[in-house]
């Protein structure tokens, strides 16, 4: 201290510390003039003297004049040094930096000034402090004085040209100071950070592109930003490296598609449509490398395909398909069940676009892996026949297919129509809305036989005879009037003569059994009319309450239709088919006779021919009756029709016992008399329970004929397609 005492004289000093800058900038002079005499000799020790007292006595003072002295002197050293600065830098910057975050906003002003004129000097060499220079330019942006950011500005211009011409600037120690300020909010530091983004990567020897992992989530940070120009900023730094990304052999894109699928998710609309713009890059360019992303990158794309903007619709589609078209195989790593995980979480998406490309990735998957996909389908199974339930009729035909590749196998076929009719059961609204729907493309894409088969088998067992009943019924109706089930129809036409036929009949009459009029609509459609005529005769008081009479309704109605063509033409020869004419008489009878349905069948069996066919006599009665059949038949005889050498005699005919189906039948219908009385008296113990201030329900009345006339023949809900009303 001493020694630097008596190079500088006293008014150099006292003026260095003068409130007024003229004379502060003077003494400087002088400062430089004495640090540079001193060089020229060689005298380095009292150069560190002089450069000591400067900081001890002067940027480390209380006083802020004195601060600003030092600052200033400093700075008129080095300049005083030139090319021999190097060797005092170590001693002149640091105290300059610490003076970054004086309170003073004049202080600090200086502080740039002087590191300014510090760096003009030095150059290169000052590249060994370039962090902490960095980090305190970094905080300087955004001062509160107007005078300190605009001193900043050109410093860190100075800084960035230095930089830029050096070549001991180290970007390996930079980048966890940027990416440590990266997710600073403070716009001007956003505008300080891109703005050196932007210039390092114009350096040909620094390669920022390795580096991108560490500030691309800061980077797409900025793409929301308030201000119009930072987002500017950041899209044109993202779109540049995204350029150098397509031109570059060598890419991490593992550790960046992580972060673009979670800004893929971002409330921002741009920042969405950039990342899945990026990640449409990645999957064409990426290959191999993005195979353990896939399912990562998936759970990014479904959402974005139901995106409320069309631009980022449509790329997420595009990146959708691309990805889909990716031939990887379990040996390349590739894991069907993380994608399998990611497409069952997308099932339940709000968005039916979303839904509906989950189940493509399912299908997909099951067609390339389905060994893989079959291994863990106990995860996903619950929520694929969930799906069935969609309020989406696309997404439901597609869960079908899904359904039907799965079922090729036998045991995954049984597994998924026992889950279906459990799901029937448990939620009437699916029968009820989507049933014949999912019936009917079952029976598309499983073969019709197959699945009626499979059903039948499960609901001759079922024990809630109430839903089996509901159940058979839409079962029936399905097959009475879809025209995917045309061929299962002339099947079962040809019952009498036909062995698949008569299979298939037998293998529904079980579970038929459960509904009085599906089996008589199954014995009108296999053509064995004196069964159905036996079992019409074989019902009692209780078989015939409103249910039967509503599906009676239906049946009659469906008589009129194409599908029953046959039968209406038979009715030209009742001599031939005079257990067909005994059944719709029958079918008449049940019917009450100011019903639409009675009139509708009445008016047919009118226009049968009153002639007789093999010694059978038919005529009109006196009484205006349709025809009587007059031709009696002894107990226990046996009638044949053998037109089109369809008969049906006795109690068997190509293999089929009847007096043992009607049994079956009728032990069937007890079951359910038995159940429906239970069920009666449960309610009517639970009635009484009630407290007695209740009002008392209504007692049940008997249906007359005049209940029905109405009613009954507007029965029949008019449903969209798919639907039915039971």
């Amino acid at each position: 201290m001493a020694d630097a005492l008596s190079v500088i004289p006293t008014s150099v000093l006292r003026n260095l510390s003068d409130k007024l800058y003229e004379k502060r900038k003077n003494a400087a002079l002088e400062v430089e003039g004495i640090v540079k005499q001193l060089a020229a000799a060689g005298d380095h020790d009292k150069i560190s003297a002089v450069i000591n007292l400067l900081i001890m006595d002067f940027t480390h003072s209380a006083q802020a004049n004195y601060r600003k002295g030092g600052l200033i002197g400093l700075a008129a050293a080095t300049v005083g040094l030139t090319t021999e600065a190097a060797q005092h830098l170590e001693q002149i910057v640091p105290p300059v930096l610490d003076s970054f975050s004086d309170q003073d906003s004049r202080v600090r002003y200086y502080a740039c000034e002087a590191l300014y004129n510090i760096a003009k000097v030095v150059r290169g060499d000052f590249i060994v402090f370039f962090n902490q220079i960095f980090d305190a330019l970094c905080k300087l942006s955004a001062d509160s004085d107007a005078n300190v950011q605009s001193a900043a500005h050109l410093l860190d211009r100075l800084v960035k040209d230095i930089v830029t011409e050096s070549d001991q600037f180290s970007i390996e120690e930079f980048i966890p100071l940027l990416r440590e300020r990266m997710n600073v909010l403070n716009p001007y530091v956003r505008q300080f950070l891109v703005g050196w983004i932007t210039v390092l990567d114009s350096v040909p020897d620094i390669d920022m592109l390795g580096f991108l992992p560490d500030f691309l989530d800061g980077l797409f940070n900025m793409l929301s930003d308030s201000s119009h120009e930072i987002r500017q900023q950041a899209d044109s730094a993202l779109s540049e490296f995204l350029q150098e990304i397509k031109n570059s052999a060598s890419v991490d894109y593992g550790r960046m598609a992580e972060i673009l699928v979670q800004r893929a998710a971002s409330p921002d609309e741009f920042t969405r449509l950039t990342a899945i713009t990026w990640i449409n890059e990645f999957v064409k360019l990426g290959g191999d490398q993005l195979v353990p992303y896939y399912a990562d990158i998936l759970g990014a794309i479904l959402p974005c395909i139901s995106d409320k903007e069309e631009k980022i619709r449509v790329v997420a589609r595009e990146t959708n398909e691309e990805l889909r078209s990716i031939k990887a195989d379990p040996p390349e790593g590739f894991d069907v069940g993380p994608i399998l995980t990611i497409a069952k979480r997308q099932l339940s998406s709000e968005w039916e676009a979303t839904r509906i490309e989950a189940l493509h990735w399912i299908s997909a998957l099951l067609n390339r892996h389905r060994t893989e996909v079959l291994s863990v389908l106990d995860d996903i199974f619950d929520t694929l026949l969930k799906v069935l339930s969609d309020p989406s009729d696309e997404v439901v035909l597609l869960v079908l297919e899904v359904h039907a590749c799965i079922a090729k196998d036998p045991q995954h076929f049984r597994q998924l129509v026992v889950f279906l009719v459990h799901n029937f059961r448990v939620d009437n609204s699916l029968l009820e809305k989507r049933g014949a729907l999912i019936i009917r493309r079952l029976c598309v894409l499983l073969n019709a036989e197959r699945v009626y088969r499979e059903l039948s088998t499960i609901l001759e067992g079922e024990s809630d005879l109430d839903f089996a009943s509901i159940m058979v019924q839409a079962l029936n109706l399905i097959l009475l009037t879809s025209s995917e089930l045309s061929e299962l129809r002339d099947l079962l036409k040809h019952s009498l003569v036909n062995p698949a036929g008569r299979n298939l009949f037998v293998s529904l009459y079980a579970s038929w059994c459960h509904s009085p009029m599906a089996i008589i609509s199954l014995c009108l459609l296999a053509q064995t009319y004196q069964h159905a005529s036996v079992v019409i005769q074989s019902l009692v008081e209780e078989d015939i309450n409103v249910k039967f009479l509503v599906q009676l309704d239906k049946l009659i109605r469906l008589l009129e239709t194409p599908i029953f063509a046959y039968l209406r033409l038979q009715l030209l020869e009742p001599g031939r088919y005079i257990w067909l004419l005994k059944a719709l008489y029958g079918l008449l009878m049940l019917l009450p006779q100011q019903s639409d349905a009675f009139k509708i069948l009445r008016t047919r069996l009118k226009t049968v021919p009153s002639y007789s066919f093999n010694g059978e006599q038919l005529r009109r009665t006196s009484s205006g009756n349709p025809y009587q059949i007059l031709h009696h038949m002894p107990s226990g005889s046996q009638i044949t029709e053998d037109g089109d050498g369809i008969q049906d005699g006795g109690n068997s005919h190509n293999g089929i016992n009847f007096a043992s189906r009607l049994q079956q039948f009728e032990q069937m219908q007890h079951q359910h008399r038995i159940h429906a009385k239970a069920q009666a008296q449960l309610r009517n113990s639970s009635t009484t329970s009630l407290s007695k201030e209740m009002e008392r329900p209504e007692e049940p009345r008997h249906l007359s004929a005049s209940d029905m006339s109405g009613p009954t023949s507007r029965s029949l809900s008019r449903k969209g397609p798919g639907q039915l009303q039971l």
